[in-house]
């Protein structure tokens, strides 16, 4: 079966750029997988056979980015006939790639505020062409609202658990925050929450890793600025944007992690590595990030007076909580293995090829 991954426009399939998207597919994707995005600087991710999209005649200049990104894929389509087309993230992408091949579309993030799958009409019509697969049950509650009962399978996101680091047996004494440095993720809430606490907390201190977009080129914003001028009157260390491995490496230090999004995360890829890399988590209860975490991390509205503030006093000043969150979190980890994760894929992908 030979299966051709659709990357959205923006996403980047390289180690200085991937969002979670990329991590996902390169995780993922066998050798005879073509994963078709955007072109890359340098080395493209190992996952898959990566196939950059054609550069586009001058004559189609008029259109958007996003028409003339199809008109690439369509040409990378002709010339390699896939089996099966699987598109992230892309609802009307993936409606008008049905009509070549069958299709299967991952949603990553809510279809209610995407092009293609805004109203209940619209998402109708997407499960008449493609089949449909969210990464989390709340985003399949989401596409189903206001539907009548439908197949929407979920696959969660997957970490393969056995490439992480080396947790360090002795935890440093490290509230860290990972992300997008936006409001969305609520990071100005962290900020806050520490410049509260900080004098309380003697011999712990913060770190803060994250710009406005994933990629060493980010750019800097207004709230970038402020944020970390925050940072720095609370004491914050703040690393700017990462690289994963490296992301991966602080986690496996870090006694705490915290998650504080404002928005519902569809799923909450960065607790799931933080639980899998052994520290405690505190984590926002909107979203998906209740299905990630379970049992296996406290939970903290980021705007709620105090309910951030008090979450971080007690998990520092509770050594045994912290060691029963973060053991229960290696625990819970372990459902979203690899392993599982791609048997799964290729059970989805048989049964799109039967519709």
């Amino acid at each position: 079966m030979r299966v051709m991954i659709i990357l959205p426009m923006r996403e980047g399939y390289a180690a200085d750029r991937a969002g979670a998207i990329s991590l996902l597919v390169n995780r993922l994707a066998g050798p005879d997988d073509l994963v078709v995005g955007s072109p890359v600087e340098g080395t493209p991710l190992p996952g898959g056979t990566f196939v950059p999209v054609p550069p586009i005649s001058p004559l189609w200049s008029v259109f958007s980015d996003n028409f003339r990104y199809l008109i690439g894929l369509r040409k990378v389509i002709r010339q390699y006939r896939p089996d099966l087309i699987e598109v992230h993230n892309k609802p009307a992408i993936a409606s008008s790639l049905a009509r070549v091949a069958p299709t299967q579309l991952i949603l990553h993030n809510d279809p209610q505020e995407m092009r293609g799958a805004s109203s209940p009409r619209q998402r109708e019509a997407l499960l008449e062409r493609v089949r449909v697969i969210t990464v989390s049950d709340w985003l399949r509650r989401r596409f189903l609202e206001d539907l009548d009962p439908a197949v929407v399978e979920v696959m969660p996101n997957c970490l393969d658990l056995g490439a992480l680091p080396t947790p360090a047996p002795r935890r440093a004494p490290v509230v860290l925050f990972v992300g997008r440095v936006v409001a969305n993720k609520g990071v100005d809430a962290f900020v806050r929450a520490w410049t509260t606490i900080a004098s309380h907390v003697s011999g712990w201190k913060a770190v803060l890793i994250g710009a406005d977009r994933f990629g060493i080129d980010a750019p800097r914003t207004a709230f970038v600025d402020r944020v970390e001028a925050q940072a720095d009157i609370a004491g914050i260390a703040h690393l700017g944007y990462q690289p994963h491995p490296r992301v991966l490496e602080a986690m496996a230090q870090a006694a705490i992690v915290v998650v504080p999004s404002r928005w519902p995360e569809p799923f909450g890829l960065t607790a799931l590595e933080a639980m899998a890399s052994g520290a405690a988590v505190i984590a926002s209860p909107s979203g998906g990030l209740p299905e990630v975490v379970g049992d296996a991390a406290l939970f903290a509205r980021p705007d709620a007076p105090g309910e951030l503030e008090t979450a971080l006093l007690t998990l520092i000043g509770n050594d045994e909580l912290r060691e029963d969150l973060a053991a229960r979190g290696r625990e819970r980890a372990q459902i979203f293995d690899i392993g599982p994760a791609r048997a799964r894929l290729v059970a989805l992908r048989l049964q799109a090829l039967k519709r």
